[in-house]
């Protein structure tokens, strides 16, 4: 069955969380910072209730692939494969990959955007060259400590916990220097429409933080990480311990910075200004000091670095499993997958650096397939939480079989969403490039995610 990693005996609250963690750090990218701030920006605090929902469905999918994680025999690539037939696993995998893929150059722009304000002292011809050069250092050294290292797992575990409480310092202390509502937040959490809309053109921000709590695509990984982890089918508290923990991390980090923006920020500037992670960064300045400016920076940079790092995995650990050919991150064949993710996205990066304009073409392309992907993910986990032969202890609840149907629904909702955006992209006229090149200020941008806003402003930035 798993492959049981040595661990001493699992022990109370903290030996409870990891695979979790690793998947709230991956969704916290400069796209969740990025669209969780304008929806602040633009509705103040009343869509905290979106968050919320998100929330909701995220957590039960995470349990959901914590459950299929120890009970399955094999992984869920494996699984599909043996009971669909390899294609269906290679569908799978090769699409969780491209989205992946696609998405990560977004990724290696958000560790540019959390460096950018130190480099406003540089000489205009040395900006470019600086942060190419920290794409390239960066990227290196993932690549060369991937494979230096043993017991993958473990050290990202802890390199994510890490990350986390550095974005959870660098956000709270803004937090706690705007002093927010609290009457405010708990109010936003009833559901209600925006004020004088008809969910017209405001749909598409709150879709985008929906999209980006919401990630299926890490559901679906958390499959493989309970593995790594070494759990098995005693592990079962554990994993629906560990999920609501990571997710609940997940969405406080995400309405602090919502909060934060929708309390100093709200009817000060539009949603529009807001182009990058590095511009609220900017906005806050002014307000708190270059201290809390930094330690923003600082939570910027360690959303952005741990999506980087953990999205290329997921990316190259289901391409290798989807066609048979390992699913543990120690195994070279997974290795060699994230390797090619990397060196995708940065690629792409630094294309965009030098030529100062976003890849519309690819961002659409990574939109097409997250129509096709991210419902497959969806709907193959609930098709093997379905499976009769998960007897006994290993049945499946049926609260956690209802929420997967529900947010297979909303996977598809989210996905017609999105082929609305690539048609409208698709029939609109070209924007006007500015001299340099740039996009035109108020173009949308990609967020970082895996999963990508269903009009994006991501990866995330998915």
């Amino acid at each position: 069955m798993n492959e049981p990693t040595a661990e001493p005996k699992q022990r109370g609250l903290f030996r409870s969380l990891g695979p979790a963690i690793i998947i709230a750090s991956v969704v916290l990218g400069p796209g969740s910072i990025l669209t969780s701030s304008k929806v602040g920006v633009q509705f103040g605090y009343s869509m905290a209730w979106v968050l919320a929902a998100a929330g909701i469905l995220m957590v039960s999918m995470t349990a959901l692939g914590a459950r299929l994680g120890v009970t399955l025999e094999g992984t869920p690539c494996d699984e599909l494969a043996r009971r669909l037939g390899r294609p269906a696993a290679a569908l799978v995998g090769m699409s969780l990959f491209l989205i992946a893929a696609c998405f990560q150059f977004s990724n290696n722009l958000g560790v540019v955007a959390a460096v950018e304000p130190f480099l406003e002292s540089l000489d205009a011809s040395l900006v470019k060259t600086a942060k190419i050069g920290c794409l390239l250092v960066l990227n290196l050294l993932i690549i060369t400590t991937m494979f230096g290292v043993r017991g993958l797992y473990k050290q990202i575990e802890r390199l994510m916990m890490l990350l986390v409480f550095v974005m959870m310092l660098g956000f709270a202390v803004n937090l706690f220097m705007a002093r927010p509502s609290l009457g405010g937040i708990i109010g936003g959490l009833v559901p209600k429409l925006p004020k004088g809309d008809s969910l017209g053109e405001s749909i598409w921000p709150l879709l985008g933080l929906f999209a980006t709590t919401f990630s299926v695509g890490a559901a679906f990984y958390q499959c493989y990480l309970v593995r790594e982890k070494g759990w098995t089918i005693k592990h079962l508290k554990q994993g629906l311990t560990d999920s609501i923990a990571g997710v609940t991390v997940l969405v406080g980090i995400t309405l602090i910075i919502m909060a934060t923006s929708a309390a100093v920020l709200h009817g000060r500037i539009a949603p529009g200004d807001l182009k990058s992670a590095a511009d609220i960064a900017l906005q806050l300045e002014p307000l708190f000091g270059s201290f809390a400016m930094i330690l923003f920076c600082l939570g910027i940079f360690a959303g952005a670095f741990s999506s980087f790092l953990v999205n290329a995995m997921v990316g190259g650990v289901l391409l290798t499993d989807g066609f048979g050919l390992g699913g543990r991150m120690d195994q070279i064949g997974p290795k060699l997958g994230t390797v090619i993710v990397l060196l995708t996205g940065m690629s792409v990066a630094i294309v965009t650096i030098l030529r100062g304009e976003s890849p519309v073409n690819l961002i659409i392309f990574a939109q097409a397939i997250t129509v096709i992907g991210v419902p497959v993910l969806a709907f193959s986990m609930l098709f093997l939480a379905t499976r009769p032969d998960l007897t006994g202890e290993r049945t499946v609840p049926a609260w956690l079989k209802i929420m997967g149907a529900i947010g297979c629904l909303v996977t598809v909702v989210l996905a017609v969403k999105t082929s609305l955006a690539i048609r409208d992209k698709l029939s609109a006229p070209a924007p006007a490039k500015a001299a340099t090149g740039a996009l035109e200020p108020g173009a949308k941008q990609p967020i970082e995610s895996n999963e990508p806003v269903a009009a994006p402003a991501p990866t995330s930035e998915r």
